[in-house]
């Protein structure tokens, strides 16, 4: 049976953010992929229900939550996480995220080491120096249209495999590329706020700093896990576990196993 979604907003320091929620059982927050929303992880939400209270908020500007006009860090990204749990009275839980969420995962732990108790960060993204970084988002953003207006542009799936296959799953449908179009015009203009928070996000000392137990899932095809060993090298307990077969969007394509990953870690 096909365990149903809760929805609601949380009042926090940057407005409104709206969450979705499956199952019960100990907490797991989930943030999501860069220029996605909640909707993205509804799959893995679903499948971490039967033993977990699995919740996923959207940052701010993205999905349903309040747009900010400001530039966000990622670490303002793990406090909306803070404040939707304190909103819901939510003391501890376990952090779980997907590339810009994995980052937001690490910041959760680092920061709040007192209201997270274990991480899982799946494909974590890696700049290697502001200048890589900057030249990844241009490229990202050739791949990415606007529309005269500076809307997103809707893109089909032929259009995706064909320009921009690192950022796709291995069997991507149309549908799912739908449910991107519909998240990108939610976010609108300010798309590329939390692609400029990773730009700025300190992976390294965030690893660092992370003293609670740690897995980290990577797709046997991600562009980023070439730089496992360094992360890992940074935080000497965290675990290595590969996807085999898995590319991006994991957490949609690949739920059950990362289900299967999670439920066996933390537990």
């Amino acid at each position: 049976m096909t365990l149903p979604i809760e929805r609601g907003l949380a009042r926090t320091f940057a407005g409104h953010i709206h969450w979705r929620a499956c199952g019960s059982g100990p907490v797991v927050m989930v943030s999501h992929i860069n220029q996605q929303s909640s909707a993205l992880m509804i799959e893995l939400l679903q499948v971490l229900g039967p033993h977990f209270r699995a919740i996923a908020i959207d940052y701010p500007s993205h999905g349903h939550s309040d747009h900010i006009d400001w530039q966000p860090r990622i670490e303002d990204y793990a406090r909306a996480v803070i404040e939707t749990m304190d909103s819901l009275g939510i003391d501890r839980a376990f952090a779980l995220g997907e590339a810009v969420g994995a980052a937001v995962s690490i910041a959760l732990g680092a920061g709040w080491p007192q209201r997270i108790d274990k991480v899982t960060l799946v494909n974590t993204p890696y700049f290697t120096d502001a200048d890589t970084a900057t030249r990844d988002i241009a490229d990202i953003a050739k791949v990415r249209p606007s529309d005269a207006t500076g809307f997103p542009a809707p893109r089909s799936i032929e259009f995706l495999l064909q320009n921009d296959p690192e950022h796709a799953p291995m069997q991507p449908s149309q549908s799912w590329m739908d449910r991107i179009n519909v998240a990108q015009f939610e976010i609108g203009r300010d798309r590329w706020q939390a692609m400029q928070a990773l730009a700025k996000f300190d992976t390294l000392d965030g690893m660092a700093a992370l003293r609670c137990p740690t897995l980290m899932l990577y797709g046997e095809h991600f562009i980023y896990g070439r730089h496992s060993a360094l992360l890992q090298a940074k935080c000497p307990h965290a675990r290595i576990e590969i996807v085999c077969g898995g590319r991006f969007c994991m957490s949609w394509e690949r739920a059950k196993e990362i289900a299967g990953h999670v439920h066996a870690f933390f537990r």
